[in-house]
């Protein structure tokens, strides 16, 4: 119980700045236009990829560029499954199909690789080729020949008019959307802690700091890191369906190296081990990111210039080096 207290007591901080976070959030309807709400709702979207990031690699050490192929996969299912049966009441089988696709390709990938014993940067050479494949693959579907019951696939195209969200006979507007991924975020927020507090986080702690330590104590390593590969994908892959619910489109460009580069910087950047701070570093850049495309500047050479300085200044990330410093004053002035 003590351990617990002192854990609470520790974490305090970082939990203060996510309930802030989530009120600020809440807040933006009132405070913005519709436009400026359907805009945030992507950085959300973007927010959920990034979770995938923090969950394989912050807690379980598994670098992976092969999170937006994820994506892609879980999209491109969802829109190919939504486009043939044209039933929008079952859009919520569709999105579980298409998760469970993705998360059976990340499982079967993620089985040749760590029971293979390939780890560490070889796991990123690997998954990095194979978002490669996926977005060279679905370029060459211009065709007619390139159908998935009888949908087109639709080359650098890809597919449109993808149904929107529906939960029985109620379609999601800008605004519902909106608020859906703020409580999916959340979500995802205190499951993760929670997870990370309990037997299998602590697990897939012990594999990243040390994987022969862990198996010297009897882990099974591979089938634990399989694991957390695969439910990483399922987390990439709700991301891919949510964006074809807000865009009603998807393309070949959403699993693209650079849009799988993008999150792993962006995890490494706001700091890797904090999940808030993975979150918030990931909106706000692209919030900034939104308004610097606007004014004409390259905000991905800007990106690479801050990532450059966070090594060599802040190797463990920006947010979360700040929250770090605040606990610390905190507990001091406590003391």
């Amino acid at each position: 119980m003590m351990h617990a207290k002192e854990r609470l007591k520790n974490n305090v901080f970082e939990y203060a700045i996510a309930l802030i976070t989530l009120v600020v959030v809440l807040l933006i309807p009132f405070y913005t236009g519709l436009y400026q709400v359907n805009v945030f709702t992507y950085y959300l979207i973007c927010a959920i990829l990034g979770i995938s990031i923090y969950f394989i690699w912050g807690i379980a050490g598994i670098f992976s560029f092969g999170q937006a192929a994820f994506m892609g996969i879980g999209g491109y299912a969802y829109a190919i499954l939504s486009k043939h049966f044209d039933d929008p009441s079952k859009c919520l089988l569709y999105a579980a199909v298409a998760i469970a696709i993705a998360c059976a390709v990340a499982a079967i990938l993620g089985y040749f690789m760590f029971y293979g014993g390939i780890n560490d940067v070889f796991v990123g050479l690997i998954t990095m080729c194979v978002t490669i494949s996926c977005q060279t693959f679905m370029s060459q579907t211009a065709g007619s020949q390139w159908q998935i019951l009888g949908v087109a696939l639709g080359g650098d195209n890809g597919l449109n008019d993808i149904p929107g969200l529906t939960i029985g006979y109620y379609r999601f507007n800008e605004l519902s959307l909106f608020f859906l991924l703020v409580i999916l975020v959340a979500a995802f927020y205190i499951v993760i802690k929670i997870v990370e507090h309990r037997k299998f986080g602590y697990a897939m702690l012990s594999v990243r700091e040390n994987r022969t330590r862990s198996e010297l104590l009897g882990y099974d390593t591979a089938k634990l890191q399989v694991i957390v590969f695969t439910i990483g994908g399922g987390i990439a892959a709700l991301a891919g369906v949510l964006y074809c619910c807000w865009g009603y489109y998807i393309t070949p460009a959403s699993m693209s190296l650079k849009a799988s580069t993008i999150p792993v910087v962006l995890a490494a950047a706001g700091g890797k081990r904090s999940l808030i701070s993975v979150i918030l570093f990931t909106v706000l850049y692209y919030i900034l990111s939104n308004y610097l495309t606007s004014a004409g500047a390259d905000t991905l050479l800007m990106l690479g210039a801050l990532l450059i300085v966070v090594i060599l200044v802040l190797p463990q990330g920006i947010f979360a080096t700040i929250i770090q410093k605040l606990q610390g004053l905190i507990q001091k002035a406590e003391a």
